[in-house]
């Protein structure tokens, strides 16, 4: 029997114990089922968890125990992506210090420091929801095995060409001090004028509208578009560069708008990602004007060693001084941002690390069209994503916390010198090369530089499968089955996965792609741990409501789409717990002399619940395997509300109260049902709210199944075709049942008011299923007595 009222702080911890002790959820090695492997994003240890996080993580969460009640052996890790940027930043600012202020190592160890304490907050949170993780297989992006691996496949990479290292233009966060790549560039309107300057050929002005006029020091070149016919004549002449009076060329290019500005636009070393270009394509000279620190290089004279913002409005100053201002418009300009740190990027020379992403376009393309996109409109977002790259991908920050380039430059001849295979992982300012280099040569410089931390986290498939160990079992896992992840990363984390697991293995890294939404703060402002705008922390919100009520609420959501969250919403949470509880507790006590026996026959209604329930369990599975745990959902539950407790119960309720009026076989064929039905949806709900399921399956159930959990048992009543005829019938009783309730309700009559006499219409073809359906349609409307007449339609009179 179960208590009067479910109390989930008592029971959620009980159970979450339960399943660690008992392996519940422990991937076999040896098991011959088919695997169902799970891509979990490890989460970035940046700050704490929130709401968001809860969102997301529990809607793939209920995919892995959907697949372990089909039978499958569901190989469920989790890591930690512990290492780069974003924990620097924490620890940056948790400890009000900067990196660059102390020795390297140190700060690193206050890195580890801070990365373990949130990883077991983290840890703790998720078993607090009930994930059904093996945690045997938990992996930290930091770790050595993961370090090995990542410096293993850089050098894989890097020994046949794909990984390659240039001085060129990159991308460069000033205030984060290091490169950055494409795909981690987010966009911000910033106000701004347009500045229009003229720069001077043969005596006549040339006025050029820029943003940038700090950059004027760094012009090298003036573009006109060919097809431009007010500036033809001026194309191969030289342009005198206002303020600083150096000479400059006039060049054709198709790329300038015709429409911006003047038409004329000036090149400079580098404005935007146009400048790079241009300077790579027409073979420009090099002007350094802004440092790496975000300065303003000392040999810029007027402005050396400003800002950038203080120097742009210096140079404008000057040009006013000078009358070289023409005019000057106020505008909303878009600029490019570090997604890290929401400043401004810049673009200066440096030599960096990449890995060649731009020649094999087409074979990540065609990827998309192998993998299944679960919403198949995210496929849309990597399709655009890949068809505008313009950068190879930047793998080098220069930053401490994280995973070393396994390298030295020879100081001789300046050779790259990689460590062996064998060697690794390695930490190049720690240790020297074992062998001199080809040119004799025993000094050399360690490269300082890190690996993005995206340069590891997109080997996750292979840091799953111990891809190079000697337990690597890649051929078995990869392509594993499902990758779950946010739509913002699919620029990063999918495409970057994707490059990965084509180079390394030849194959896709998985077949499903789960793309989940994100919860919202408030209308177009996603709950981040940036903004801090999340009302109250997940543990909070376990405390007051329980885990089950935020995973209820979490699975409501359609796949993709974003969701705000409101305490409040959880109240429709907590109301299912009670009614689920209270149905349970209801069934139970009806089942008390069940001897588990099925009787020689079940009455129609009864069969129709069956069926129904069958019916339901198909759908389900539909929509779980493509990932609409929403629609899922919604169907169990209109099936539990209305089918099952408004409608079955009530209608069987009496034959189960009085077998001396209905009869022990009668009796007998409602507790079967009930036993039945009740168990399946147990099961149905279960990888929704996997606590009270099981504290009822344990209560009762176990007993008779003998499974050790509820989470071991299978969906089971899938049937391979429908009873179409107990079907109808059952929505015809429903349609009675529903239209005395309606009579009562409208003349404000109690629901157990009697009736003289209801006549029922019904089809021929029914008659055979309403005849043995007579004494629970007259116990459950209180009718004295019950008329049939044969229609073509379902209806009722009541005398």
């Amino acid at each position: 029997m179960l208590s009067k009222k479910y109390n989930p702080s008592e029971f959620e911890l009980k159970w979450q114990e339960y399943w660690y002790k008992n392996d519940i959820y422990k991937y076999d090695y040896e098991s011959d089922k088919e695997t169902f492997s799970i891509d979990t994003p490890p989460p970035t240890i940046s700050g704490s968890l929130h709401i968001g996080h809860i969102f997301s993580y529990t809607q793939a969460e209920i995919i892995a125990r959907f697949h372990r009640m089909q039978g499958k052996n569901v190989f469920y890790p989790f890591g930690f992506d512990d290492n780069g940027l974003p924990t620097e930043r924490l620890v940056e600012k948790e400890e009000n210090t900067r990196a660059a202020t102390m020795p390297r190592s140190e700060f690193i160890e206050r890195c580890l420091l801070t990365t373990k304490k949130y990883e077991e907050d983290f840890k703790k949170l998720w078993m607090a929801m009930g994930f059904s993780v093996d945690w045997s297989l938990q992996y930290e992006t930091i770790n050595p095995r993961v370090r090995r691996l990542s410096q293993k496949a850089f050098l894989d990479m890097a020994k046949c060409g794909k990984a390659y290292i240039k001085e060129s233009p990159v991308l460069w966060c000033t205030t984060c001090q290091t490169s950055i790549a494409q795909a981690e560039l987010d966009s911000a309107d910033k106000e701004t004028t347009f500045n229009y300057i003229p720069f001077t050929v043969d005596g006549d002005e040339l006025i050029v509208a820029t943003t940038r006029p700090e950059l004027l020091y760094g012009c090298v070149c003036l573009f006109i578009n060919p097809e431009d016919k007010r500036y033809l004549n001026y194309l191969g002449k030289k342009s005198l560069v206002p303020l600083y009076n150096y000479e400059i060329p006039i060049l054709a290019d198709e790329k300038v708008s015709l429409d911006k500005g003047t038409g004329v636009v000036m090149c400079a070393t580098f404005g935007d990602i146009t400048d790079t270009e241009w300077y790579e394509k027409h073979k420009l000279p090099f002007r350094k004007v802004i440092e790496s620190n975000g300065r303003i290089s000392d040999k810029v004279p007027f402005i050396s060693d400003l800002t950038v913002f203080t120097a742009r409005e210096k140079i404008i100053e000057l040009l006013k001084e000078n009358n070289l201002l023409r005019k000057s418009e106020v505008i909303a300009h878009t600029v490019s941002t570090h997604e890290r740190c929401g400043k401004p990027i810049e673009i200066i020379p440096s030599k960096q690390w990449y890995i060649d992403i731009l020649s094999e376009r087409e074979r990540y393309l065609q990827a998309a069209d192998e993998i299944n996109w679960y919403p198949a409109s995210m496929k849309n977002r990597y399709v655009l994503w890949v068809e505008n790259l313009k950068w190879d991908w930047c793998i080098s920050r220069q930053r401490y916390f994280g995973i070393p380039f396994p390298l030295w430059y020879c100081s001789k001849c300046g050779k790259v010198i990689f460590a062996k295979d064998e060697e690794l992982p390695i930490n190049p300012m720690e240790a020297n090369p074992s062998e001199a280099c080809s040119c004799g040569s025993t000094e050399f410089i360690p490269e300082t530089a890190v690996l993005d931390t995206w340069a590891t986290s997109s080997l996750s498939p292979l840091v799953n499968s111990k891809y190079g160990s000697e337990e690597d079992f890649s051929d078995k896992l990869i392509p594993m089955g499902m990758r779950t992840q946010a739509h913002e990363i699919i620029r990063t984390w999918a495409f970057y996965t994707i490059v990965r697991s084509l180079f390394h293995t030849g194959k896709l890294p998985w077949k499903d792609i789960m793309i989940c939404g994100f919860v919202l703060a408030k209308k177009g402002e996603k709950i981040s741990k940036s903004k801090n705008n999340a009302s109250s922390s997940p543990r909070e919100l376990i405390e007051r409501h329980s885990a089950d009520s935020l995973r209820y609420w979490a699975a409501g959501a359609k796949l993709g789409t974003d969701t705000m969250f409101s305490e409040e919403e959880l109240k429709i949470s907590k109301r299912f717990l009670t009614k689920l509880w209270n149905a349970a507790s209801f069934c139970i006590m009806q089942l008390q002399d069940f001897d588990g026996n099925k009787p020689k026959e079940l009455l129609p209604i009864d069969q129709w619940i069956i069926e129904k329930i069958k019916v339901l369990e198909a759908d389900a599975v539909e929509n779980l395997n493509h990932y609409e745990i929403g629609l899922a959902k919604h169907d169990i539950d209109e099936f539990f509300w209305s089918d099952f407790c408004d409608n079955y119960l009530e209608i069987v309720k009496d034959r189960l109260y009085k077998p001396e009026i209905h009869g022990k076989e009668e009796r007998l064929s409602g507790q079967y049902t009930i036993y039945t039905v009740l168990l399946e949806i147990l099961k149905l709900y279960s990888i929704y709210v996997p606590h009270i399921t099981e504290e009822i399956y344990q209560a009762y159930y176990k007993d008779f199944e003998k499974q050790i959990s509820i989470h071991k048992m299978l969906w089971n009543m899938k049937a391979e075709h429908n009873n179409e005829a107990i079907l109808n019938f059952g929505e015809s009783i429903k349609q009675i049942i529903g239209e005395v309730r309606r009579y009562k309700s409208e003349r404000n009559q109690s629901l157990k008011e009697k009736i003289n006499t209801l006549i029922i219409h019904i089809p021929i073809e029914q008659l055979q299923y309403l005849e043995k359906t007579l004494n629970d349609i007259k116990s459950c409307t209180w009718a004295e007595e019950v008329q049939l007449n044969l229609c073509d339609s379902c209806g009722i009179e009541i005398i």
